[in-house]
């Protein structure tokens, strides 16, 4: 079986850029477009992985071979914030998870509780913003999976968190991470002999996932702004009073890849020379224990 992990709609909200948050969408996939695109490149199962939102699934759950998952926005005990597929979950999880997400520990007991699939994606991203060296010791001691091929990705970034979890003997998926259609099902899992979503899931936690596709690359993405720059001024024809600024997506997107390098480069190096224990639940410190216990 076959399955991108890692799929956007138009129900990923808005962009967080200041400015772009008022007026454009993180993309404008149909979600029933979505899913044809997946059977035409030939997914054995389907998902749509929106960031803290369900929304998107709604006219899909008739399909047998869809299953509800999401991209949870997770605040670390450092502060910082941090991508987490979420799978084959209920619309119970997805209140619980929405209502726990601004707590990783909590967020964490909760999936473990429930035996939730999860994974930490595009780990030397810095797309989420700022990471601290403490935070992969908790993807370390906690998450079960890392996504190692994203196909919006630096290649490098995506060799880094496939050493990092061969390493540590995480399960390793793959997802497009597509906000276009254009670049739905070009990246994906594939377990070999699974014939349900349940045994999909039983052979990635038994290591018989196989990771498949394209990584990102810097005119890939540019294209896929521009995609969206397109859907936008459709959506909202008074943008079209702003089109000269699109000929600075070139320039924008250059800029965000060489930041994408610079953060996998630091923080692959750090997680190459480290020899810090796993950090563990019990390891809070005072000023969380605080936080917590307010």
């Amino acid at each position: 079986m076959r399955c991108d992990l890692h799929v956007h709609s138009i129900a990923s909200g808005m962009f967080t850029a200041p400015g772009l948050d008022r007026i454009c969408r993180e993309s404008y996939n149909d979600p029933a477009e979505v899913y044809d695109r997946l059977k035409r490149m030939s997914m054995s199962i389907v998902t749509i992985t929106d960031h803290d939102s369900i929304d998107g699934a709604e006219d899909l759950r008739r399909h047998k071979d869809f299953f509800l998952s999401e991209e949870v926005t997770v605040r670390m005990p450092s502060g910082t914030e941090m991508h987490m597929g979420v799978y084959g979950i209920s619309e119970r999880d997805h209140v619980e998870i929405q209502r726990r997400r601004n707590d990783f520990i909590a967020l964490l007991m909760y999936l473990t509780e429930r035996k939730l699939f999860f994974s930490a994606n595009h780990v030397f991203s810095g797309l989420t913003g700022r990471r601290e060296e403490e935070d992969f010791h908790w993807f370390e001691s906690y998450v079960p999976a890392f996504e190692t091929r994203n196909g919006q990705m630096w290649p490098e970034a995506n060799e880094s968190a496939a050493r990092l979890a061969a390493r540590l003997g995480k399960i390793a998926i793959a997802g497009s991470d597509s906000h276009t259609i254009a670049g739905i099902g070009h990246t994906y899992t594939e377990v070999p002999e699974a014939r349900t979503v349940d045994e999909f899931f039983a052979g990635l936690r038994a290591g018989n996932g196989r990771i498949h596709g394209t990584h990102g690359s810097c005119g890939k993405l540019t294209a896929d702004v521009f995609s969206i720059v397109r859907s936008l001024f459709c959506d909202k024809p008074w943008t079209l009073a702003l089109s000269p600024f699109a000929l600075l997506v070139p320039a924008f997107t250059a800029g965000h890849w060489m930041n994408e390098i610079r953060f996998c480069r630091k923080w692959t190096a750090a997680m190459e020379r480290s020899g810090k224990r796993k950090r563990m639940l019990w390891d809070i410190d005072s000023s969380f224990e605080a936080n917590w216990a307010s």
